[in-house]
């Protein structure tokens, strides 16, 4: 186990000073998927500014080049990846799963998107696909979680 039951926490959250609340490791791994996909687009857009058009975000004829439209497919696949991992690790936190076994999941998820978006604009086709298959399986060992706490141990 990465980590123990007690350490499942990072910071302490107060509220309007009426009590304290905690945020998981997993919850600080949602906030990470999200920042990952933004910032996968970022370095590209960065890097071809001059001829980047805020005023056309969008245009085809940016995304031409092989490493831009790659880096763009990673950045769309994030989109399409992040809600059902959001929803997973908030279902599994809801329904009292294990938090570390969420903890542990999230992270390994978040490590998986890294990979994934190296080999996704490295042009690694056949990697990208097993770390995408990965990622899927640990949604879905996220999403499940509650089910079969009762044959966790502890």
């Amino acid at each position: 186990m990465i980590f123990s039951e007690n350490r499942c926490t990072l910071f302490r959250i107060m509220r309007n000073g009426a009590g304290t609340y905690f945020m998981t490791i997993a919850e600080y791994c949602v906030f990470g998927a999200l920042l990952l996909y933004l910032l996968t687009i970022l370095p590209v857009k960065w890097m071809g500014h001059r001829q980047f058009d805020n005023a056309k975000p969008r245009d085809p004829a940016f995304y031409q080049d092989a490493i831009r439209a790659r880096a763009l497919g990673a950045h769309q696949n994030g989109i399409e990846t992040f809600p059902f991992f959001a929803a997973a690790v908030l279902l599994a936190e809801f329904r009292a799963a294990p938090q570390y076994l969420i903890n542990e999941l999230a992270v390994l998820f978040l490590i998986v998107r890294i990979a994934y978006v190296l080999t996704y604009v490295g042009n690694r086709p056949s990697l990208r696909s097993i770390l995408w298959s990965v990622g899927f399986l640990i949604n879905i060992g996220i999403f499940f979680l509650p089910l079969i706490r009762q044959w966790l141990p502890g």
